[in-house]
């Protein structure tokens, strides 16, 4: 179990949220929050604070009567739980609280210990409110998305338990939990602010992690495929030109092609004999671009999803609400800090990387599928009978138009602003669409991966090279075929792509940083 001391690391998020760690706040953390509740007690009692005797956005200029106050906090959840669309699945609600959990764990939004405490509870016993994927625009945050999150910890509404979805107030007697009661502000504290995008936005980083290893990986196996120069991934040359993420991908190839026999040494080939005899080379000199330039297309990709991470964490480790409470000033400040900008951006980013990822793969895979490109492999990797049977053909036609989807998705959701709210939200972020969209690139770039790993395959069984590959490629290549065997005949595919598929996303290549 983790103990989280003020803020959430990356690694420790990366257990949370892929392989359900529970957690618990330190001892400090507990009684800073509690600190925080105290001094807002005594200080808004003869005040006009927004949200606590306000209405709220632009109803704000209403003042609210003292016996109505708490009523007013179930108000905002209750007329705010209007979410729409299919219920956003259990990691990323699960994601969702963590990061709510990490604006409540700054103790600058006044709420009670006993919200913070049922909150660690769902999480940690996997009770998942219902939370509809639309309703969002990023300012105030997730106002809606996060008023099903309030609703569940009030013991109303939905929740998925032990993968079956039950009313909040069962589950909640079953565990032995009461339902969370308003003391001033948790209403509003709950749902206000950027939790659900930077949760999603975090699920995507980790996967977009996964991925970029396994393109390295895959771009690996396709250069040992094509007998290609290993002089595209040395360190000399990567060297010369001064991005991280490209010295960083080098590396990773080299690690993963270390010892294999498949690729050739420039020197050896060309440099150490003459050739006064060769006019034309029967071999490329120089691979194609998405064999020979992998580092320099990658590197901005593993360069992005580091921006990313940072940019996503450090927002789930603020303080995402408003007003502030700072019981060190002994004041309570208001502006913006729910807007989701840092987030809308990154996943805008993260979209496009995850997509010029995806278009790498597809063209690696109309290589190996195009006889007259590679010149080593039949039509479509067709182990069968050509004209009778058709290998991968159909294969690729999903893998091309799931990329084509992607690049379309790729459009920034960031700079589409509509001013709602009798235009009190005049300027918005759209992070969680922006968020979703990026979920929905990744999902689809994991289906192309999976398409691309099961021609490397047939491809290493046509040329029958699986003995000479590097001991990293020979080890994928093992597992690919255990869950995808070798086939001759046409056959329905969707099934076994979908296995690929799952293995990919459940694994992690080793090598990166």
């Amino acid at each position: 179990m983790s103990i989280i001391e003020e803020e959430f690391l990356p690694e420790t998020l990366a257990k949370i949220l892929l392989k359900g760690e529970s957690f618990e706040l330190s001892d400090a953390v507990r009684t800073k929050i509690s600190e925080c509740y105290n001094f807002l007690k005594d200080f808004s009692s003869d005040k006009i604070i927004y949200g606590i005797n306000t209405g709220f956005g632009p109803m704000s200029q209403y003042r609210v009567d003292d016996k109505s106050l708490l009523q007013l906090q179930y108000n905002i959840i209750r007329s705010h739980s209007t979410g729409a669309g299919s219920p956003l699945p259990d990691i990323y609600v699960r994601a969702a609280m963590v990061a709510r959990l990490g604006t409540l764990a700054q103790a600058r939004s006044g709420v009670h210990l006993e919200l913070v405490e049922l909150l660690v509870e769902f999480v940690n016993r996997g009770i998942y409110p219902l939370i509809p994927e639309h309703g969002s625009v990023g300012a105030s945050g997730d106002l809606v998305q996060l008023a099903h999150i309030a609703l569940a910890l009030i013991g109303e509404g939905e929740v998925r338990y032990g993968g079956e979805w039950r009313q909040t107030a069962d589950v909640l007697k079953e565990a032995g939990l009461k339902p969370f009661q308003i003391r001033i502000r948790e209403g509003l504290s709950v749902t206000n602010g950027t939790a659900v995008m930077s949760g999603i936005g975090m699920v995507n980083v980790l996967y977009a992690k996964r991925l970029l290893g396994w393109a390295v990986a895959a771009s690996v196996l396709m250069n040992e495929i094509a007998s290609s120069f290993d002089d595209l991934m040395s360190q000399e040359l990567n060297q010369t030109k001064r991005h991280a993420g490209q010295l960083e991908v080098a590396a990773w190839m080299r690690s993963l092609a270390s010892g294999s026999a498949c690729l050739q040494k420039r020197e050896n080939r060309l440099y150490n004999h003459a050739h006064a005899g060769e006019k034309v080379f029967a071999e490329k000199i120089q691979a194609y671009y998405s064999l020979r330039c992998v580092p320099q297309v990658l590197g901005p990709v593993w360069d992005e999803i580091k921006n990313a991470e940072k940019v996503v964490v450090s927002e789930i480790n603020s303080a995402c609400d408003n007003p502030i409470v700072d019981p060190e000033s002994k004041n309570v400040y208001h502006g913006g800090n729910f807007h989701g900008d840092y987030v809308s951006f990154e996943m805008d980013k993260l979209k496009i990387a995850v997509t010029k990822l995806t278009m790498l793969m597809e063209r690696q895979l109309n290589y190996l599928c195009h006889d007259r490109i590679n010149g080593i492999l039949p039509p479509f990797l067709n182990l069968g009978v050509l004209g009778l049977n058709y290998g991968l053909q159909a294969s690729q036609f999903t893998a091309t138009s799931t990329t084509a989807e992607n690049q379309t998705l790729s459009n920034p959701m960031s700079i589409h602003s509509i001013p709602c709210n009798n235009d009190n939200q005049d300027i918005v972020s759209m992070g969680t669409n922006a968020a979703l969209l990026t979920k929905t690139v990744i999902e689809n770039a994991w289906q192309v991966m999976a398409i691309h790993f099961m021609a490397l395959a047939q491809a290493v069984d046509y040329l029958q090279i699986a003995e000479k590959l590097s001991p990293k490629t020979r080890k994928i290549y093992g597992e690919i075929r255990k869950i995808c065997p070798t086939f001759v005949e046409d056959t329905p595919k969707h099934k076994v792509l979908e296995a690929v598929r799952e293995y990919l996303c459940s694994e992690e290549v080793g090598g990166g940083s």
